[in-house]
C-alpha cells in the first residue's frame, strides 16, 4: 500500500506539472533579426514614468471639490498630448506589467517561481536596444532589465528592499527618493563631461519606476487618503521632472515623455488576477513625435468612463499594454523589441503618413519574423505526414501581403498599406498563437487517459481489497495473459520511439507513457470488473440510479462551489437536515441538534463577502475571546482532575491560553501602531513568530486522549489564526472546530445501525500510532459519504474563509504581524499556511473519525483521492484559453487549486497524523511505569 501511495503522488505530480506545460509555457523563440523604422525618429530620448499600482480611474477622476488629483497630467491631456487606457493582462505583478511595457510580450508564468524578480528566460527589450539607459526606483524591477540588457549601457540606481515597508510612516518617500536621485544627477551631469557627452547621444531612454501608489495601496487600500495624497506627490514629481529635462536639453522638443502603469489594484489593496480596476491602467504620452490632444464631439466605448471622468470632449486612443514598447522603439529609432508582440498605435503618432507607413511595415516584418522562426521550430520536430501548417498564412500570401505594402508605400498610398500591415500581424498573432498550441490537444488526451486510468484503477484497489463484493463468486483467480503483457510493452515502445523521432521534450514522455502501466494495471483486474458489472446487474435499477445520481449531485455541487460560494451554504443546508431523514434523530436527539446548529453557524461563512472587506479588529478580539470560555471550562475540569499529570496538563493548557491572549494583544497593537504609521514594533514582530513556531509542537505535549488532544490542536491554531486575520475570518475555524466536533460523535452513531460496535464514549478514545485497523470489517456505503463528507469541509474550509481561486483574494494585512517589509515568497508562505490551518482541523477530525468508526485510514483515505480526482477531471475539461482575461485566469487556478489540494491531501493526512498520535516528553520529566 505504501508504494501504491507513492506511485498515486508521483501520477498527481504529473498531472498537476502537465497543465503548465499545456498552458504556461513560454512564449519566447529566438533567432529573429532586429527591425527598424528606416527613417529618422522624432525623438533623441524617452523618459518612461511607471507609477506602480496606479489605476487609471484613482488618475483620471476629479475630486469632489471638481479639482483633479493630477493637474499637471490633466493639462498634458487637454493642451500638449494624447491619452487613453492601457490594457494589461493577467497575472497583474509588477515583472509581467514591466516586461510587457518594455519588452512587448507577455510574461511567461514560469518567472512566478523565481518571484517575478529574476529572469527565467532570456529576452530582448527597450532597454537593451537603446544606447544608454538611465533608470532609478525599486531593486525589484530595475535589476531584472539590467542582467537582460547586453553590454554595459544600462545605469541603475535603487534604494534598499527594506524600504518597502508597507507599515513605514511614510512611503511615498519612495518616490520622493526618485526624483530627488533625478535632480542630483542632471545637476552632477552638468561637472562630468564624459556623462553630458553620453546624454546628448541619440537612443537613450530614461526609466523612472515609483513605487510609492502601489505600497500605498496595499497598507492603506486605494480608497484612502494616503493612496490620493501619494497620486497628487507623483503628479508634482512629474512636472518637476519634465522641468528638469527640459531645461537641461534647452528646450530642444526632442524628449518624448510617457506616463503609465504596470498594473492596477482592487479596492481591497490586491492585485494579480483579471478585475477591471486591476487591468486598466492610464497611458498617458506628450513631446516629441506626440499627437497633439484632438477634440471630437463624441466617441463610442463599451464604458462609461469618459462621461465620468468628464473628458468626453477629448480623444482618447486605447491600447494594449504591449503596444507600448513599439510606439517607444518608434519614437526613438531603436529596433522593435524581438519578441515583441505590440502593435504600434500609430494614432498616437505626430509624423508624416510616410513615417506611420514605414513603422507599421517595420512592426508587421518583425512579428512575422517570429512566425516564421516558430512555424520552423514545430516543422523541424514533426512527422512530415503529421505537420499541419496554419493555413491562413502560407509563404505565398505572406510574400504577397509585403509586396503589396511596399508597392502601396511607393505609390503613397500609406492608409492601404497600414491596412495591409495590420492584416499581416493579426494573421501573424494568430499563427504565433497556433504553433504555440499545437501541442495542446495531443497532450490533453494523454493527461486525460492517464487521469481516467488512474481514478479507474484506485476504485478497483478499493473494490477489491476493501468491499466484499464478490461474495459466493467461485471461479479461480487467472494470472494475466502474456499478450496483455506483449501488447502493452509494444504500445510503450511504440509512443516512446514517435516521441524520440518527433524530438520531444523529456516531460512529454511522461505524459504518453504513464497511462500505458496505468491502463494495463487496470485490464489486469479484468476478473473484478466483470464481477462489479454482474453485481451491478442484480441491483434494482431504480437503486442503482438512484445511488449514481446522489453521488453525481454531490460532485457537481463541490465543482460548482469553485465558482459559486453559496452552493457550500447549500451544502451545508443539506448537511443539517440529515439528521432528520435517516434514524440519527431518534436515536441521539441532543447530538443531531448540535449537528444542525453548527451546519447552519457554518452555511453563513460562504454568504459573506469574499474580498473588499475592511479590516475589523473587534471580530478578531471576539474570536479570541470566543475560544477563551470554553478553554475556561477545560481549565475547570483540569483542576478537578487528581491524577498524576495534573501539573504538566495544567500548565499546558495555561500555556496554550496565554498565547491566544497574547495573540490578541499582539494583533490590536500592531493595528493601532499601523494606523498610527508607526510601523511594525518589534517585540510584536518576535512574539508573533513565537506564537507561530510554537503552535505545532505544543499539541505534541498534550495528552493522547481524542477530547483533549483535538482541543489542543484547535487552542494552538487560533492562536497562530488569529496573529494572520483582519476580520470575520477569525471566527470561521472555531464553528468549524465545533462542528467537527460534533460530527465525530455523529458518525459514531452512525455506526450502530450497522452493528459494528457498541457506543464508546469519545472523551475515553485515545489516538495511537496504529489507527489502520482495515482487519476490523468491511467497507459500507456509508464510508462513501463519509469521504464525501471530508472532501466537502475540505472544500469549505479553503472558500469558507474568504478565498476565491485568484491572486487578488489574499489580503496583505493578513501578515503585518510577522513583516511588513514586501517579500513574496515570505508573505505567501505565511498567508499558505493561514489557508492550511482549517485543513489541518478537519484533517484531524478525520483522523478521529477514522479510529472511533473502527475503519482504515488508507481505504478511506483512497476514496477521497478518487474524488478529488473526479473533480480535478472536472476541472481540466473547463480550462479555456479564450475569453476574458479573469476567465481564462480562474479557469486555470480552479485546476491548479484542486490539483494541489489532492496532492497536500497526502502532506496533510500524514501531518494530522503526527499530531494526532505522537507525544512528546519533557524532558528531565522521569517515565512512570505500572507495575
Amino acid at each position: 500500500m505504501l508504494l501504491f501511495f507513492i506511485l498515486g503522488l508521483f501520477v498527481h505530480f504529473v498531472f498537476f506539472g502537465s497543465i503548465f506545460d499545456i498552458y504556461f509555457t513560454s512564449p519566447l523563440v529566438h533567432g529573429m533579426t532586429p527591425q527598424f523604422t528606416p527613417l529618422p525618429p522624432p525623438a533623441k530620448r524617452l523618459v518612461l514614468f511607471v507609477a506602480d499600482g496606479l489605476r487609471a480611474d484613482a488618475l483620471y477622476e476629479l475630486e469632489e471639490n471638481g479639482d483633479s488629483r493630477a493637474p499637471f497630467i490633466r493639462n498634458i491631456i487637454t493642451h500638449e498630448g494624447s491619452w487613453g487606457i492601457s490594457h494589461t493582462r493577467v497575472p497583474t505583478e509588477s515583472r509581467p506589467g514591466h516586461v510587457a511595457l518594455l519588452a512587448g510580450f507577455y510574461e511567461d508564468v514560469s518567472a512566478v517561481a523565481k518571484g517575478w524578480k529574476e529572469n527565467p528566460v532570456e529576452f530582448d527589450s527597450l532597454i537593451n536596444e537603446s544606447k544608454y539607459t538611465w533608470s532609478w526606483g525599486s531593486p525589484d524591477i530595475l535589476t531584472m532589465f539590467a542582467k537582460g540588457a547586453s553590454g554595459d549601457h544600462v545605469f541603475t540606481y535603487t534604494y534598499d528592499a527594506d524600504n518597502e515597508d508597507f507599515g513605514a510612516h511614510d512611503v511615498t518617500e519612495l518616490d520622493t527618493w526618485v526624483f530627488d536621485k533625478v535632480k542630483e544627477f542632471f545637476h552632477a551631469a552638468r561637472n562630468n563631461q564624459s556623462l553630458f557627452s553620453k546624454l546628448n547621444e541619440e537612443k537613450i531612454v530614461f526609466f523612472l519606476h515609483l513605487l510609492g501608489i502601489d505600497t500605498n495601496g496595499h497598507a492603506h487600500r486605494p480608497s484612502s487618503r494616503d493612496y490620493k495624497d501619494n497620486i497628487k506627490l507623483v503628479d508634482a514629481g512629474v512636472r518637476e521632472m519634465v522641468s528638469v529635462l527640459e531645461h537641461f536639453y534647452g528646450n530642444d522638443g526632442k524628449t518624448a515623455f510617457i506616463f503609465t502603469s504596470d498594473h492596477g489594484m482592487t479596492d481591497w489593496g490586491a492585485h494579480g488576477a483579471g478585475h477591471p480596476s486591476e487591468t486598466l491602467t492610464p497611458f498617458v504620452t506628450w513631446g516629441a513625435g506626440i499627437k497633439y490632444p484632438q477634440k471630437v464631439s463624441a466617441q463610442k466605448f463599451d464604458d462609461v468612463f469618459l462621461k465620468e471622468w468628464e473628458l468626453e470632449s477629448w480623444k482618447r486612443h486605447d491600447v494594449r499594454q504591449a503596444d507600448i514598447a513599439p510606439l517607444m522603439a518608434s519614437l526613438i529609432g531603436v529596433p522593435f523589441p524581438l519578441n515583441s508582440v505590440g502593435i504600434l498605435p500609430i494614432d498616437y503618432l505626430n509624423n508624416t503618413d510616410l513615417f506611420k507607413a514605414e513603422s507599421m511595415f517595420t512592426n508587421a516584418i518583425q512579428i512575422l519574423e517570429q512566425f516564421k522562426v516558430k512555424m520552423t521550430q514545430k516543422k523541424e520536430v514533426t512527422l512530415p505526414f503529421l505537420f499541419i501548417p496554419f493555413k491562413w498564412l502560407p509563404e505565398s500570401k505572406q510574400l504577397n501581403i509585403l509586396r503589396k505594402a511596399r508597392s502601396y508605400i511607393r505609390q503613397r498610398k500609406y492608409d492601404e498599406a497600414v491596412s495591409l500591415c495590420k492584416e499581416l500581424i493579426h494573421l501573424a498573432l494568430k499563427g504565433l498563437s497556433y504553433y504555440h498550441t499545437y501541442d495542446r490537444f495531443f497532450l490533453g488526451i494523454n493527461v486525460v487517459l492517464g487521469f481516467v486510468g488512474w481514478t479507474s484503477y484506485a476504485s478497483l484497489l478499493i473494490i477489491k481489497s476493501h468491499f466484499n463484493l464478490t461474495k459466493g463468486v467461485n471461479r479461480e483467480v487467472k494470472k494475466p495473459s502474456h499478450l496483455l503483457s506483449c501488447s502493452f510493452i509494444a504500445i510503450g515502445v511504440f509512443v516512446a520511439f514517435f516521441l524520440l523521432l518527433q524530438g520531444c521534450p523529456w516531460t512529454y514522455y511522461m505524459y504518453c507513457l504513464l497511462p500505458v502501466p496505468i491502463w494495463y494495471a487496470v485490464l489486469r483486474e479484468f476478473q473484478v470488473i466483470q464481477d462489479l458489472v454482474t453485481l451491478l446487474l442484480t441491483f434494482p435499477p431504480s437503486h442503482f440510479v438512484g445511488y449514481l445520481l446522489v453521488f453525481t449531485l454531490g460532485i457537481e455541487i463541490l465543482v460548482l462551489s469553485f465558482f459559486y460560494r453559496y452552493m457550500l451554504t447549500a451544502g451545508l443546508l443539506a448537511f443539517a437536515g440529515w439528521p432528520f431523514i435517516t434514524q440519527l434523530w431518534t436515536r441521539a436527539k441532543s447530538i443531531s441538534l448540535s449537528w444542525s446548529f453548527f451546519s447552519l453557524l457554518l452555511a453563513v461563512f460562504p454568504l459573506m463577502p469574499v474580498v473588499g472587506r475592511e479590516p475589523d479588529i473587534f471580530l478578531v478580539m471576539g474570536a479570541g475571546l470566543l475560544v477563551l470560555l470554553p478553554s475556561l471550562c477545560v481549565l475547570t475540569s483540569l483542576l478537578k482532575r487528581k491524577d498524576s499529570f495534573l501539573n504538566e496538563e495544567l500548565l499546558l493548557h495555561l500555556f496554550q491560553m496565554l498565547c491566544v491572549a497574547l495573540s490578541m494583544c499582539v494583533m490590536y497593537s500592531t493595528h493601532s501602531s499601523l494606523l498610527k504609521k508607526q510601523g511594525l514594533p518589534l517585540l510584536n514582530q518576535i512574539v508573533s513568530w513565537i506564537i507561530l513556531a510554537s503552535s505545532l509542537v505544543l499539541p505534541l505535549l498534550s495528552p493522547t486522549s481524542l477530547f483533549e488532544r483535538l482541543f489542543s490542536i484547535l487552542l494552538s491554531s487560533m492562536s497562530a489564526y488569529i496573529l494572520l486575520s483582519t476580520g470575520y475570518e477569525a471566527l470561521f475555524p472555531l464553528v468549524l472546530s465545533c462542528l467537527m466536533f460534533v460530527w465525530i460523535e455523529m458518525e459514531q452513531e452512525t455506526l450502530q445501525q450497522h452493528g459494528v460496535s457498541h457506543k464508546q464514549k469519545v472523551t475515553s478514545v485515545q489516538f495511537t500510532c496504529n489507527t489502520d485497523i482495515a482487519q476490523f470489517r468491511q467497507l459500507y456505503l456509508d464510508d462513501l459519504r463519509r469521504a464525501f463528507f471530508l472532501v466537502f469541509f475540505l472544500v469549505t474550509a479553503f472558500f469558507g474563509t474568504g478565498n476565491i481561486a485568484s491572486l487578488n483574494s489574499f489580503d496583505l494585512a493578513s501578515v503585518y504581524c510577522f513583516l511588513t517589509v514586501f517579500s513574496p515568497f515570505m508573505m505567501g508562505a505565511l498567508m499558505m499556511w493561514k489557508i492550511l490551518i482549517p485543513f489541518i482541523l478537519v484533517m484531524c477530525a478525520f483522523e478521529a473519525v477514522q479510529l472511533t468508526t473502527q475503519l482504515s485510514s488508507k481505504s478511506l483515505f483512497l476514496m477521497v483521492l478518487v474524488i478529488s480526482d473526479i473533480m480535478a477531471l472536472h476541472f481540466f475539461f473547463l480550462v479555456k484559453d479564450y475569453g476574458s482575461w479573469l476567465d481564462i485566469g480562474t479557469s486555470i487556478s480552479h485546476y491548479v487549486i484542486v490539483m494541489s489540494m489532492t496532492i497536500v491531501l497526502v502532506f496533510l493526512n500524514g501531518l494530522a497524523h503526527l499530531l494526532t498520535t505522537k507525544k512528546l516528553k519533557l524532558c528531565g520529566k522521569p517515565k512512570s511505569h505500572l507495575i
